[in-house]
């Protein structure tokens, strides 16, 4: 998988464009600023803009070319992200370190999604946030972008099973219009989702 995500990044221009992903930056305008993980964060761009909005931001991926480009571009916009070159499984938070996680469209196979989901749950601090968007099972009928086999796509209950310790806030299926690079362009089915660390 790495392979094939460096060669995706190593293309002209960037994958899934430069501006954030509407979800998350709908909720981060709505939050103070504190800590955040983006997990699977590809070239940046939500990464970018967290930090240009006084977030101190901690992201990570499998593929060093994307993290390459991400610190590339937030060095020429003189901001500071700590990008990490490392895989959902080998992370892990040493203690509840984060205000906020965000995973934009980043998914998993059946047996690794709920353990992924748990451990990067454990990074929130007590009252921290946890958002998803992701493409819904539903996705293999529009053919827009997203995993093109249905195992590695979601329903609502996977994401309030995986996230039963949390209050969930908001977990709903939409379609809507995307605009964010070549390979997410179209009529869609996705996920949004909210939950809230309530451990004291």
């Amino acid at each position: 998988m790495k392979n094939s995500w460096d060669q995706r990044y190593s293309e002209p221009g960037f994958a899934y464009g430069k501006d954030p992903n509407g979800f998350f930056r709908q909720v981060l305008d709505g939050l103070q600023p504190g800590k955040i993980l983006l997990p699977g964060e590809g070239e940046g761009r939500n990464a970018i803009y967290a930090a240009s909005n006084k977030w101190k931001v901690t992201a990570f991926d499998q593929s060093s070319v994307a993290r390459d480009k991400a610190l590339e571009w937030a060095e020429s916009e003189k901001l500071k992200i700590d990008y990490l070159l490392a895989d959902m499984l080998d992370f892990s938070c040493d203690k509840p370190d984060f205000d906020l996680v965000a995973i934009i469209y980043v998914h998993f196979p059946p047996s690794l999604r709920q353990k992924i989901h748990r451990s990067l749950a454990a990074c929130l601090k007590p009252g921290g946030l946890f958002i998803m968007e992701c493409f819904h099972k539903t996705q293999l009928n529009y053919g827009t972008g997203g995993p093109p086999v249905e195992e590695l796509l979601y329903l609502e209950d996977d994401l309030r099973e995986d996230f039963s310790k949390l209050e969930i806030i908001r977990c709903e299926n939409s379609i809507i219009y995307k605009s964010e690079g070549k390979y997410h362009a179209g009529e869609s089915s996705i996920i949004r989702f909210i939950a809230k660390n309530q451990i004291q």
